[in-house]
C-alpha cells in the first residue's frame, strides 16, 4: 500500500502550490489582458507555469501520484530551461516570468518547490 501524498505535511505542500497557482495566475491574467504586445513569450510562459501548478495542486490533493511526478518534472525542467535562458539571453525576456533567474521574483521558492516535491512525493511510497 502506498502513504497518501495530499495528507499529514503533504497539505503544506498543497497550499504552497496552490497559492503559486493564485500568484502565477492572477499575475499572467493581469500582464496578457494589458500588456501582452510588451512581452508574450514571458507572459504566455507565466501562464502555462500557472497551469502547471494547478496541474500539481490538484494531483497532490487528489493522490495522482503519476501526473503529480509529471507534472513537477515539467515545472523542473522549465525553471531550470527558463531561469538559464533568461540569464544567456535576458533580451528574449523584456519582463520577468515565474521561471526567470530561477524564480528570483518569487524568492527561488520556484527554483526549491520541484524538489522539494520530489522528495515528498518519492519519499511517501
Amino acid at each position: 500500500m502506498t502513504a497518501p501524498i495530499g495528507t499529514g505535511p503533504g497539505r503544506a505542500l498543497v497550499a504552497v502550490y496552490g497559492l503559486f497557482s493564485l500568484a502565477a495566475g492572477a499575475r499572467a491574467a493581469v500582464q496578457i489582458a494589458t500588456r501582452f504586445d510588451e512581452a508574450p513569450l514571458a507572459y504566455s510562459l507565466s501562464a502555462f507555469a500557472a497551469l502547471v501548478y494547478i496541474v500539481l495542486t490538484v494531483a497532490l490533493a487528489r493522490g495522482a501520484r503519476r501526473l503529480a511526478l509529471g507534472a513537477l518534472l515539467i515545472e523542473l525542467a522549465g525553471v531550470l530551461v527558463i531561469g538559464t535562458l533568461s540569464l544567456v539571453d535576458p533580451a528574449a525576456f523584456p519582463d520577468a516570468t515565474v521561471w526567470s533567474t530561477y524564480g528570483k521574483g518569487y524568492l527561488f521558492i520556484p527554483l526549491v518547490l520541484p524538489f522539494v516535491g520530489l522528495y515528498w512525493l518519492l519519499r511517501r511510497r
